[in-house]
Order: C-alpha cells, then sequence, then structure tokens
C-alpha cells in the first residue's frame, strides 16, 4: 500500500501519519508465527493431548483430534476447540484453566502459567497451526539440502548482466537492478532532488536531520564527487556509529535489565552498547566483530585496553535474557542465546529444534543440543534476583590480583545469598509446624533428647542474623576494580538430547558442534574448552554461505526499506525468497572480499543510481509491482523511535551530543526487586535515543509509543504502527511541548520578522524554505493562536513565544518530518 505523497502546506492542526502503510512486520508474521506454535504449542500436544486426542489415540475421546487445524477447529462433542482471535470464547482455554469441573485437559496434571499464556497468545495470533507431512523431519545431507533451498548453497561470484539502458547504472549494483526491470519491460522513475538526497543519506547514515548549512553547501557543490563527499563526511562523524549500532542492537536484543520476574538492573550492559558504537565507526570488519562477541574473552589482545574490549564483547551472549533462577531456569537463558545466534548471525530459526527435529529446515534436535553443550559450558555473568540478589560471575576488567579479589567477592557474596535463603527456608518451616494428618492439630514432640522445635527456631534465627551481618559487612567493601557483563569458560560438558525440551528428560549425549547443514564440524575430543572459539571461526567461515548473506541483507534493508530477502531473520524455507538472489551473492561476495567492511558496503549500495531514485510512482509499473520488489522506485519510510526524538533534540538545539555512559541505577546494597515489586525507571536526557535506559519489563515511554524495538526478542524488522495515540503526544506531552518551545526560542533568536520566522522554522525542521502560501498560512495561524492566548493567564510578554511554539508543534507533527523520501 502506498504511502499518501507530501502535504504541500501545513493545516493549522495536523493529524499525525494519516498516512496508511502496512507494517513491515507482517512480512515476517507468518515465519514467526510458525516458529512460535512450533516452540510452545506442538510440543505440549504431542506430549500432553496426542495420547488421547490424535489419529494414533487406541481410543478417540470426545471426538476431539488435536493433531491437525482441521481437528481443531471441527472440535469434537462439545464443539469447536478454538475460535482463532478470541481466547475467551474459545472451550480449549476454558479447559486448560480449569475453571469449569467437568472440563478440565489435561486431566490429572493443569499446564504450568506460562504455558496457559502461551495458548492465549496463539489463539489471539489466528491459531496458526502448519501441517507438516509426517510428525520427524528427515534431515537431508548437506548436498541434497544445497540443492533443495537456495540460501544453503554456496555463495556463487555472478557477474554484473548486461543491460540495453547502459547509461542509467552507475556501478554494477544498478545492473542487477535494471536487468531485472527491463526483464519485466519496466523503468525506473526519475532521481531524487538534492534536498531529498541530502536528507535521506544524513538520516539513514547518523539518524539525525541535515542543517541548513549542509544542504545549502551540497547544493551549491556543482563537482561530479558532490554526493560521495557527503557520504564519506556521514561516515567520519561519530553519530553514524550511534545510529548503526542501534540497528545491530535490535538483533542483539540489548536491554540494561535482566528481563526476570524482578527484572534487576545491570549496570555495567552499557559498555557493551558502547562497544558496538565505537566497532561501527572504526569500521571494524565484520567477521572480526562476530568472532568478538562471540568468543572475545579467548582472543589474544595486545594490550589490556584491547583484551579488556574483548571480554566487553561478549555482552552479546551475556544480554541473553535471565529467567528467575541461577540454576533451575538457565536453560531458558541458553534457548534465548541459541535463538539469537541463529536468527541474528545465521538468518535461520535453529531454536525451532529444541523439542523436535525442525518442521520444515534441516535442523535435527542433536544439532541444537550440539550447540547447547557449547554455551552450557559457558559462565555467564548473572544479575542478582528476587532470591539471589548479589551479582554473580561479572567478569573483572583488570589484571593480577584484582581478578581474584572480584572473583572471591562475588563468590562470597552468592554463596551468603545460598545460605541466607536456606536458613530462612527452616525459619519458615520451623514457624508452621506440620499437622497430624488425622486431626489437623499442630503434633508436639515429644521427649527424645533431642533439642525442641523453639530451641532449633532460635538457632536458625541467630544463624540467619549472622549471615545477613556478614552480607552488609561484605556489601560495604566491593573490590575497587570495573566489571563486565559478559561470559567466560566454565565447567566444560557435552549436553544431554532434552526430550521434547523438557530439562527433566534427559536423552543421549550429543558431542558439542556445529549444524551439519553448515559443514557439521565436531571440536576435538580432547578439547578442554566450551567450544566457543571454534563457534565464532565457524560462524564466520568463507565456506559458511549464511553469514555474509544475512549482514549484507540487513545493510540492504536499511537503505531501501526492505532487504532482498523481506524476512531478514529467516532464510530457511518459510521465510521469503530473495527478490534478487544474484545481487544478494554479489553483495556477499564483494563484503568478503572488501575485508568484511561495513562502511564500503554503505558506499556501494547508496552511490548507485537505484539509492539515489525518487519516491514519485508510476502507473504502469505499479499496476505491474505494487509492491515495488523490481526497485524501480525508491522507498519512502517513516523514522523509527529514536529518529523521531534525536530530530526534535537537533532541530530544536537541545541535542546533548556527548556519549552515554552508565545509568543512574540504585546502588546495588539497596536492590531488594520481587516479582510484585519490580525494578521500574525512565531516566530522562537529552542524548541520543540509543542512550535512553532500555527495560525489558516496561518500555521507556516514547520507545513504546513510537514501536522501538521489543528488548526481549530479537527485531529483525521494527513493526510501524498509526495510531491517535502517537498524534496525541506529539500535541500533548511535556517532551514534545519542551522541544517546541526551544525551538520557537532558536526561531525568535535568529529572526525578527513573522515571515522569517516562519521559513526558518521550515528549513530547520524540513529541510526547505518555506512557500509563499505555506507563509501565509503560518502567519494566519500565529495571528488566531495569539488572539486565543490573550484570554489565559499567561503574561504578555510569553504570549508570542508559546504562538510560536505552538506551531512548531505543528511541524513536528507534519508527515514531511516524520517521513522520509
Amino acid at each position: 500500500m502506498q504511502f499518501v505523497r507530501r502535504a504541500k502546506f501545513i493545516l493549522p492542526i495536523i493529524p499525525l501519519l494519516i498516512s496508511l502503510s502496512v507494517s513491515k512486520a507482517e512480512a515476517e508474521q507468518p515465519s514467526e508465527q510458525t516458529e512460535f506454535f512450533e516452540k510452545n504449542i506442538r510440543p505440549i500436544f504431542v506430549e500432553r493431548c496426542y495420547k488421547c486426542h490424535s489419529a494414533e489415540s487406541e481410543k478417540l475421546k470426545g471426538g476431539l483430534r488435536l493433531d491437525s487445524k482441521e481437528g481443531v477447529l471441527n472440535g469434537g462433542e462439545t464443539g469447536s476447540a478454538i475460535i482463532p482471535g478470541n481466547p475467551e470464547k474459545s472451550l480449549l482455554m476454558k479447559a486448560i484453566r480449569y475453571v469449569d469441573p467437568d472440563l478440565q485437559m489435561p486431566p490429572k496434571k493443569p499446564l504450568a502459567e506460562q504455558q496457559i499464556k502461551n495458548f492465549e497468545t496463539w489463539i489471539k495470533m489466528g491459531a496458526p497451526y502448519p501441517e507438516v507431512q509426517s510428525s520427524k523431519f528427515k534431515v537431508q545431507s548437506s548436498s541434497e539440502s544445497a540443492s533443495s533451498h537456495w540460501a544453503f548453497q554456496p555463495i556463487k561470484n555472478f557477474a554484473p548482466p548486461k543491460v540495453r539502458n547502459r547509461k542509467w547504472p552507475k556501478n554494477e549494483v544498478d545492473q542487477f537492478i535494471l536487468a531485472k526491470l527491463e526483464e519485466n519491460n519496466l523503468s525506473p522513475v526519475s532521481s531524487a532532488d538534492r534536498r531529498t538526497l541530502i536528507r535521506r543519506a544524513t538520516f539513514d547514515l547518523i539518524g539525525l536531520p541535515p542543517t541548513p548549512d549542509e544542504i545549502e553547501n551540497f547544493l551549491a557543490d556543482k563537482s561530479p564527487n558532490a554526493f560521495e563527499k557527503i557520504l564519506d563526511r556521514l561516515l567520519a562523524s561519530p553519530h553514524y556509529g550511534e545510529r548503526w549500532a542501534r540497528h545491530w542492537l535490535d538483533v542483539a536484543r540489548y536491554a540494561d535489565t535482566s528481563g526476570c520476574n524482578s527484572d534487576y538492573p545491570i549496570p555495567a550492559a552499557y559498555k557493551y552498547r558502547n562497544y558496538v558504537i565505537d566497532s561501527f565507526n572504526k569500521d571494524k570488519p565484520y567477521d572480526e566483530f562476530i568472532r568478538e562477541q562471540i568468543a572475545g574473552d579467548l582472543l589474544p589482545g595486545k594490550t589490556d585496553a584491547e583484551t579488556f574490549e574483548h571480554i566487553i564483547a561478549t555482552g552479546y551472549l551475556a544480554i541473553s535474557r535471565r529467567f528467575g533462577s541461577r540454576n533451575n531456569e538457565f536453560h531458558l537463558t541458553i534457548e534465548d542465546t541459541i535463538d539469537n545466534v541463529g536468527k541474528g548471525i545465521l538468518g535461520l530459526t535453529v531454536s525451532c529444534a529444541r523439542c523436535h527435529d525442525h518442521k520444515f529446515d534441516p535442523i535435527p534436535t542433536k544439532d541444537y543440543y550440539a550447540l547447547y553443550g557449547i554455551f552450557s559450558s559457558t559462565r555467564y555473568a548473572f544479575p542478582g534476583t528476587e532470591i539471589y540478589r548479589h551479582p554473580k560471575d561479572f567478569v573483572p576488567l583488570a589484571t593480577g590480583t584484582n581478578v581474584e579479589a572480584v572473583a572471591k567477592y562475588q563468590t562470597d557474596l552468592a554463596e551468603l545469598d545460598d545460605e541466607i535463603e536456606k536458613l530462612q527456608e527452616k525459619k519458615k518451616a520451623l514457624e508452621k509446624p506440620d499437622k497430624d494428618d488425622a486431626t489437623g492439630e499442630a503434633k508436639v514432640e515429644k521427649p527424645s533428647g533431642e533439642i525442641d522445635s523453639e530451641d532449633k527456631l532460635l538457632k536458625v534465627k541467630a544463624a540467619l542474623e549472622d549471615a545477613r551481618t556478614r552480607q552488609k559487612k561484605l556489601e560495604a567493601k566491593p573490590p575497587s576494580a570495573e566489571k563486565a557483563y559478559a561470559v567466560s569458560e566454565g565447567k566444560i560438558s557435552d549436553a544431554k538430547i532434552q526430550k521434547k525440551g523438557d530439562p527433566g528428560a534427559l536423552g543421549e549425549t550429543v558431542p558439542r558442534g556445529f549444524l551439519q547443514i553448515l559443514g557439521g564440524q565436531k571440536l576435538p575430543a580432547a578439547e578442554q574448552g566450551s567450544g566457543r572459539a571454534e563457534l565464532a571461526d565457524w560462524l564466520t567461515d568463507p565456506k559458511n554461505p549464511l553469514t555474509a548473506r544475512v549482514m549484507v541483507n540487513r545493510i540492504w534493508q536499511h537503505h531501501f526499506g526492505r532487504g532482498i530477502v523481506e524476512t531478514v531473520n529467516d532464510f530457511g524455507s518459510r521465510g521469503k525468497a530473495p527478490t534478487h538472489p544474484e545481487l544478494l551473492d554479489f553483495l556477499a561476495t564483494r563484503f568478503a572480499q572488501s575485508g568484511w567492511s561495513i562502511k564500503k558496503m554503505h558506499k556501494l549500495m547508496m552511490l548507485s543510481q537505484t539509492y539515489q531514485l525518487a519516491t514519485t510512482d508510476d502507473a504502469k509499473n505499479l499496476s505491474a509491482d505494487a509492491n515495488n520488489d523490481l526497485c524501480w522506485r525508491f522507498n519512502r519510510r517513516r523514522l523509527d523511535a529514536e529518529e523521531i526524538r534525536d530530530a526534535m533534540l537537533s532541530v530544536s538545539g537541545s541535542l546533548d551530543a556527548t556519549r552515554g555512559e552508565q545509568h543512574p541505577f540504585p546502588a546495588e546494597k539497596d536492590w531488594r526487586f520481587t516479582q510484585h515489586t519490580p525494578f521500574v525507571a525512565v531516566y530522562e536526557t537529552n542524548r541520543r535515543g540509543i542512550y535512553l535506559m532500555q527495560q525489558r519489563i516496561k518500555k521507556q515511554p516514547f520507545l513504546e509509543v513510537f514501536d522501538g524495538a521489543d528488548p526481549n526478542a530479537t527485531t529483525g524488522v521494527r513493526p510501524v504502527s498509526t495510531t491517535p495515540i502517537q498524534a496525541l503526544f506529539m500535541m500533548n506531552d511535556p517532551f514534545a511541548h519542551e522541544q517546541a518551545d526551544q525551538l520557537a526560542i532558536r526561531i525568535g533568536l535568529a529572526k525578527t520578522e513573522t515571515a522569517q520566522r516562519i521559513s526558518y522554522a521550515y528549513r530547520l525542521a524540513l529541510g526547505r524554505p518555506a512557500s509563499s502560501e505555506e507563509i501565509k498560512m503560518g502567519k494566519e495561524y500565529l495571528r488566531q493562536c495569539a488572539q486565543n492566548l490573550k484570554e489565559t493567564n499567561l503574561p504578555k510578554e510569553k504570549q508570542a513565544r508559546a504562538a510560536l511554539a505552538s506551531y512548531c508543534r505543528t511541524l513536528f507533527s507534519s508527515n514531511e518530518f516524520l517521513f522520509v523520501d
């Protein structure tokens, strides 16, 4: 669906984002829904329901089959089991919630609370139920899989195709694009004008609007490489790393809190965020970037600073979600790691093989647990939790005795957490003595020479008080060395398969190794390490066809609005096929040949004629290719949440361009967060959006309104919504009022005449001067606004400023401010 074209003027009150757009997240929705079903729903059906409700049942109970979507929808003797989209009216939900004594399924033992929530989510999303030919996926050999699906084939170095219109292409990218257009008897639209082009490129590379001076200088530069000079300047800006690090942090599901029910803060997480920013600014080779994040602590460093940087890089793994306990639920943290490595680096839904062989891609369960063993042999830094308040296994950024001091301090506190927890359980048991089964009365201890319960309780209380005293003394004297939220080597062992994903039902042991479809390398039997160093090499091996393809596809996505492979996190058989497969391989080849340079990829793509096209429509093209899959024009896009916020700060003159560091969290010794009183905070700042504190259980308010990334899961494509709340925010929120007021001050100090102020406001906010009609309308708006303000209690000397600030809010609310052509 096409966006509404740019308005030529601003109305006095402008609805926000009137354009109707299809969420880009919809492109990935089918794959994500399938993955959700395979991970959370089908395993429950298989384990708890199929015995009585499938084709394999000895006796089909209630006439209900749950082994197909048709069976679920048709239902049994009591009617349809589900109503897609409406869990409250679905009999299945009523049964698993145990609300009716006559309808309780599964019998004997109800599902866990989270499992019930998963069924509710599944029904809300329409109850997707992908059918498979058999209950067990037959894993093909590498050669068979490579011939059956494009993503597993070796990357080929395709030569740019010949085209009829040889004058149009500016580089090889254009030849691939134009060849496909000519094949379909289509032609690209005209080029974008220079104002549009510099605004597009500036937002793409640094996430900020160009200044009026930057625009005018570009318009005045008549040299043939004028646009290339713009790109070089932007790529050299420290703001470049801030912009492009945000894209990677979406993929890495970065957060400043742990994600457990009490959502404990992680003060050291910012070091990983800043590492990513620095890596993009330095144009760190992408293969090196990946190796450091997977196994940085195992890589040599020429200096202490480099060694510490490598350790901090493993925050990519450490940032995996935590789930309340350091022990009982840690398998979920490992699952989150594997899911992110699979989607983020390989573009595969590897975690679908946790409970059973992958239903659609050649990834058997053994492959999943081959990776699982690598990460279960890794020691993760662990933030505090409701039960264990103190951080454990953070990696010291120190040398010599400081390393030992930090390790001992964390271990001592963790052991005291364990001791206090056990003593509390004993105290609770002694305060509530067992009841006699027959009478219900408290059992009376008979003399037996043992210490009675009261004496035991006193001893436990004393021990508990002593442990807490020792804990307070330790808390008062923490080591001075810095710590990184990182990983290190743990207890080395291969993993056992968890039958149906249940860690309590263990099967055969699987040697640590890589996916069979990508080589199936195994660790040597004598290997004493976790295997992360080898995994880092396997991921970046030139023979691995996915890593380079996935990353160049992400770069293309952020420049052109949609990936060559639209499902950027899923290159498997359930994902979308590439629109230009030869171009994808050409880019992947050039990426590796350039030394995995992301900045060189930017220039290759952005210097193309394809990137520099206008967003105008063409009736013939629109009829043949309404989705613009063939790139006959440029895709207009809405700014993302951080861009909107940063643009408002930049235009108003309020942007704090300094680097963000640690957030002002409460002192660790004061942490007493629980699932009933979790950590929740918002730290206001005028720094860039990437430096906002990212919390897992509660989104930062601005990012929530404007579709910021979900820090609980990898985000390949952000959803784009259009809601009344967004319009109300821009007109009423204190942040919007403050930035509009600051912009009014900036304009008022720079210009004295009303017409000049309006035109300057346009140049700052929209990158162009106002037309005579827009100036006329602006004057009328300001006149009406000033008249209305006379009836308020606002002092007269502030009324003109308030009127101008109100006008500035209409500019912030306009499509032209919020969208990039």
